[in-house]
Parts: C-alpha cells; sequence; structure tokens
C-alpha cells in the first residue's frame, strides 16, 4: 500500500483563533490543508489571511452551509489532488485533537472502502443539547437503517479519495448532509467505522452555529416526511376502519377494507413525495403491495391477539398495532422498495461536475506557501 497524501478539510463560518492554532498543529504534522471560509464576512478577514499561511482558503462570498462547504472542498481535493490521498475533516472550533485526526487517517489508508467516524462517548460535562441531540439522531438512525453508530453527529470523519464521487452525489447544504452521507452510505452498504476520540466541549459548545430547531428539522427531514405520510394514511386507514367496523361488525373484513385503501394512499405518497424514488413504478409497487400484504397479516394477527385475547378496548389495539408496525415499514421501504441507486462510488471525477459546482458556488481561491511548496 503506497502512502498517500494527507488532507485535512476544514468547513469554517466565523471562527475564532483557535483555527490559526489548529493549522499549523495539523501541518507540522503533515497535513496538507483546505479552509473553506462559508460566507464569514469581512470581520473574518484577518483570521482567513493567517490561515492562507497554513492552507489553501476557499472563500464562499455568502453563507451556504456546511455541507456546501465541504462539498466545495472536496471539489478542490479531487481536482487537485486526485483519489491519491486520504481527507479527514476537522471542525473548526478547535474542538478536534490533531491526534485524533492522525489516528483516523491511519485507520482510513488501511481500510480503503470505509468511512471512519470519530465516536465521542459524551462523558463528563457534555451540554445537554448535544447530549440530547445526539442521543435522538442515534435513535432515527438506527430506526432508519438498521445499524448502530454511537455518535451519528461527529463532524471529524477520514475517508479515501476513491468515497469522494459518492459523497459529492448526496443531498444537502447544511448541517443535515452529514447525517444524510450516513444514511446514504449505509443504503449503499458501504462500510462505516467508529474510533474513540475525545470528547472535547469549549465554553459549553457555545461556538457552535447549529440552530436547535431549523436544522434539526433539516436533519430530521426524511424520517418526519414519512411520519407525516404514515399519519395521513393512519387517518385514512383509522376512519375506514370505523366506519367498515360499524357496517360490518367484524374486525377482520374491516381491518382489511381500511388496509387496501390506506395501502394505495400510503405508496403515493411515499413515492412521490417522501423517497421521491424512481423506480420503476411496477416493480415498486408490486415490491410495496407484498410487503403491506405481509404487514397486513402481520397486524391483523396482532389486533385480533390485543382485542381478542387481552380484551383491549379495539380503538386503543388499533393505535398500538400501528405503532408496532412503522419501523418494519419504514425501514423495507427506505432501503428496498423505494432505494435511489447513487452513482459507482469507484466512478471517475469528471471536470465538468467541478465547473458546474463552482459555476453554482461562487469560490475565491487564496494559496498558502506551503502547498504551492508541493506543487499544487
Amino acid at each position: 500500500m503506497n502512502n498517500r497524501r494527507r488532507i485535512a478539510l476544514i468547513p469554517a463560518y466565523e471562527p475564532e483563533t483557535l483555527l490559526i492554532e489548529l493549522l499549523e498543529k495539523l501541518k507540522d504534522c503533515g497535513f496538507e490543508n483546505v479552509v473553506v471560509d462559508d460566507g464569514s464576512g469581512s470581520e473574518y478577514a484577518d483570521i482567513f489571511e493567517q490561515a492562507a499561511k497554513y492552507a489553501v482558503v476557499l472563500t464562499h462570498p455568502v453563507n451556504y452551509g456546511k455541507g456546501r462547504a465541504l462539498k466545495t472542498g472536496l471539489i478542490y481535493i479531487q481536482g487537485h489532488f486526485g483519489n491519491d490521498v486520504v481527507v479527514v475533516t476537522v471542525d473548526a472550533d478547535g474542538q478536534h485533537r490533531v491526534e485524533d485526526a492522525e489516528m483516523l487517517t491511519h485507520v482510513a489508508e488501511h481500510h480503503e472502502d470505509t468511512l471512519v467516524l470519530g465516536s465521542r462517548k459524551l462523558q463528563g460535562k457534555v451540554p445537554l443539547r448535544s447530549r440530547f441531540g445526539n442521543a435522538v439522531t442515534r435513535f432515527v438512525y438506527r430506526m432508519s437503517t438498521g445499524l448502530k453508530v454511537h455518535d451519528t453527529q461527529t463532524g471529524l470523519r477520514a475517508f479515501c479519495g476513491e468515497l469522494i464521487p459518492r459523497m459529492l452525489d448526496i443531498s444537502g447544504e447544511r448541517y443535515e448532509y452529514e447525517m444524510n452521507v450516513l444514511l446514504d452510505f449505509a443504503q449503499c452498504r458501504i462500510p462505516i467505522r467508529e474510533e474513540k476520540i475525545q470528547t472535547i466541549y469549549i465554553g459549553s459548545n457555545a461556538s457552535s452555529h447549529f440552530d436547535t430547531i431549523r436544522d434539526s428539522i433539516r436533519v430530521y427531514k426524511e424520517i418526519l416526511k414519512f411520519s407525516a405520510s404514515s399519519f395521513t394514511s393512519f387517518c385514512v386507514d383509522y376512519l375506514m376502519y370505523s366506519l367498515l367496523t360499524v357496517i360490518t361488525g367484524s374486525l377482520r373484513i374491516a381491518n382489511i377494507g381500511a388496509r387496501v385503501v390506506s395501502a394505495c394512499v400510503n405508496y403515493t405518497l411515499n413515492r412521490k413525495f417522501v423517497f421521491q424514488s424512481k423506480e420503476n413504478i411496477l416493480k415498486s409497487a408490486v415490491s410495496y403491495f407484498l410487503l403491506a400484504a405481509a404487514i397486513l397479516a402481520g397486524n391483523t394477527v396482532v389486533l385480533e391477539f390485543l382485542a381478542g385475547s387481552l380484551g383491549l378496548n379495539w380503538m386503543v389495539a388499533k393505535v398500538l398495532t400501528e405503532l408496532l408496525f412503522f419501523a418494519a415499514n419504514w425501514l423495507v421501504q427506505k432501503l428496498v422498495i423505494f432505494r435511489n441507486k447513487g452513482a459507482d462510488a469507484s466512478h471517475a471525477f469528471k471536470e465538468t461536475d467541478a465547473a458546474h459546482l463552482f459555476r453554482s458556488t461562487p469560490v475565491e481561491v487564496k494559496w498558502s506557501s506551503g502547498m504551492a511548496d508541493n506543487g499544487v
């Protein structure tokens, strides 16, 4: 295995002077640094002028978001260094140790097809919003993919250059991008590995630009859309179930009839609005209704057990049954039925892709003497 060039990619928005110390340490350890100033403005020009002594600085004229900043940096790295690199993304707020960045790049070099995450155990004095946010995203990710990842919110991630094209195809402009990467990699069966790193929070994480409400909605948007679709379908199902129960007097007939109607509604909503699937409609419809039939069978058995054998109120039994089958329904639809197959992670980088990104995202480049000395 050859020695790859090690690149540290740092997205930065209104950073403190800790950024300069971080860049200096990274450079001393053999990293070539790429910083993306995500529209910090003229008040931070001095900091980025100092940063240019240790890094190439790419500047967005306005704030596009962390996801776009990472993509801008990846486009630059792929265009100037090719695939023979190992990249580590590092937050600009000084909360990642250089020693941990080195460790992750070493692991990534030995696992070239793997995304390596710096996993914080979140022990000690951790801000409540950080502890709570990670717990929620960890649960959502486990439910969405079936995979267990302890730290879904870590910004310290390492990977080899062959994965860059795959990462550039993933949607997301702001904080949701990092969660989307984890969801996409799980869907495409790209390995994800966690390595323990030190937990550092400076000033109760006050330097974070994460908006708890707005950015959380972006992070959880897909699962929220699925929940809304499922709730709409549940309302249709519940109304039909109530109506047919009164008309027929049979729980089984009412449940089956209601499920058929609500399944048609749910399929249409999920295909068009939730997963925005491009799968062949006949193929996805057959797969969906096979799933619906399987869930219906299980649903009916559980419902009759709760209402008949245990004597629960039939309305309460219906609600409990639907909640029980929600996670299984989401998982199969996300990973199997409405799976949007992404491009192969090994496809060649296209200069036209880079040109398109830079046309849509104006970027100013400041060269550091260190990078120029390396022939970039």
